[in-house]
């Protein structure tokens, strides 16, 4: 009897030590993984790591969020009230700002909020206070959300600076709000046979990609006043008028589509091209005039004059050019540099004339005998390529003396002091080369001629010009 008791108390003796010994391990286990935690993942790997991902309380929200909204009892890849009638998402946007407009690509970049809204009730959710949940781009990805892009456009993106700009708002009743922050490049067809004196209409086009309108119908959120701008300040450019349309487009392979514009009118600013371009045109027309109060014997001073103005009205249209896309169409700062460049040709070439002219004229007096056998013709052209008359000698005819006869036949020429009778007087039209020789043997009547005509022709054809197109 006293050895069972003895063995029963050796026994219990053994099991309470092992307990014992068992819970120190244990806590001391414990307390080492807790206090390897921060340095645990070199050492153990992912068992740590592990835990502590189970530990993340951002990770934690987002499971409770999912699990709240149902994520994933329904299957988000198929529209809401699939098999029904089509789901009305409705769109709202704020412009940003425009960043650029370049007429060689003809294309706009724009920065907008675009933001969507429709209403989706797998994701309702309970909620005493009636509060919405606003989620990141985290949630988007699984989540159907509608697939608008924008036609026509070049480039685009989602700003992600310091995260993606989207928000996802959800309402208890299952109500959406969708925003992204974008920037998209589009296509603007510009006509510039008015430029630079154009107003171009441009405008941003919103479709759904993959739902026709009998799946998906989009419209203004709130009519005309969905469109909304800030104060945007252009350099070129200032903005007429911002407004919102909407529309259909029709594709032959899968039908009809609600379309959105985003339209607005730009009205190009003159200042600029007036300084750059029509200034500086201005002034070297009115340069080439200057020839016309040179002396025509000063030949180096006028050709050089006119070759200086053609080649700068040459280096103006080329510089406007070079900036402008290469259209099959004249602008009408085309007609206005190509006319300003025709009137300083035209002052060059009028010199010709002049020159050419007074030749003629010398050398007609010199085959009348007007000019001494001691003129040395070659000695007087060298300088300027023309004869001076200053330095020839020309003899003056003797004054006839008037004489009267009794017979008509034998003396048709009349005494000066007898009058015509009243009434018989004939007036002799001059033929066109009795008018050339006249314009020929007085060559300084082409200068006096063109101070009066190259001025009012250029100030009619301003006239015309900024009447036409301003």
């Amino acid at each position: 009897m006293r050895v069972d008791m003895l063995t029963f108390l050796a026994l219990a003796t053994a099991s309470l030590f092992a307990i014992v010994m068992g819970g120190r391990s244990s806590g001391r286990r414990k307390n080492k993984e807790v206090f390897l935690g921060e340095n645990s993942k070199f050492k153990f790997g992912g068992r740590i790591d592990y835990k502590l991902k189970r530990q993340d309380s951002t990770k934690t929200l987002l499971i409770k969020s999912e699990q709240l909204l149902r994520i994933e009892e329904h299957d988000f890849a198929m529209r809401p009230g699939f098999g029904g009638s089509a789901i009305p998402v409705g769109i709202d946007v704020q412009v940003e700002s425009i960043d650029s407009i370049s007429e060689v690509n003809m294309d706009f970049t724009m920065t907008l909020y675009l933001r969507h809204y429709w209403k989706d009730e797998r994701l309702s959710f309970p909620s005493r206070n009636n509060q919405s949940r606003t989620f990141d781009s985290r949630l988007v990805k699984k989540i159907w959300v509608p697939d608008v892009f924008f036609v026509h456009s070049k480039r685009s993106f989602i700003h992600d600076t310091t995260m993606e700009n989207i928000m996802l708002r959800v309402y208890p009743d299952g109500n959406i709000l969708y925003s992204v922050r974008v920037t998209v490049t589009a296509l603007c067809s510009m006509d510039f046979s008015s430029f630079p004196l154009d107003t171009q209409n441009c405008s941003l086009e919103l479709e759904s990609y993959a739902y026709n309108e009998n799946d998906l119908m989009l419209y203004w959120k709130n009519g005309n006043d969905s469109l909304r701008t800030d104060e945007i300040v252009l350099s070129q450019f200032f903005i007429k008028h911002f407004h919102a349309s909407n529309g259909l487009a029709f594709y032959s392979s899968t039908g009809w589509y609600n379309r959105l514009f985003i339209n607005f009118i730009l009205r190009r600013h003159i200042f600029f091209f007036m300084l750059q371009t029509y200034f500086p045109t201005m002034l070297m027309v009115v340069l080439s005039w200057v020839s016309f109060w040179i002396d025509r014997r000063a030949v180096p001073a006028r050709v050089s004059l006119g070759i200086t103005t053609v080649l700068t009205m040459s280096t103006i249209i080329t510089g406007v050019s070079s900036s402008m896309p290469q259209v099959s169409y004249v602008k009408a700062v085309d007609i206005y540099l190509w006319t300003s460049f025709l009137f300083v040709f035209l002052s060059v070439i009028e010199y010709a004339a002049v020159n050419y002219c007074t030749t003629l004229e010398e050398m007609r007096k010199m085959k009348r005998g007007k000019i001494p056998s001691t003129y040395n013709a070659s000695q007087a052209m060298a300088f300027d390529g023309c004869f001076h008359d200053d330095e020839i000698e020309l003899t003056t005819f003797p004054r006839m003396a008037p004489t009267l006869t009794t017979d008509p036949l034998t003396s048709p020429v009349q005494s000066p002091d007898i009058r015509p009778i009243e009434g018989t007087r004939l007036h002799r039209q001059r033929s066109l080369r009795e008018n050339v020789d006249l314009l020929v043997s007085n060559s300084y009547m082409i200068d006096s001629y063109s101070r009066l005509a190259f001025p009012l022709s250029y100030l009619l054809f301003n006239i015309i010009y900024w009447s036409l197109y301003s």
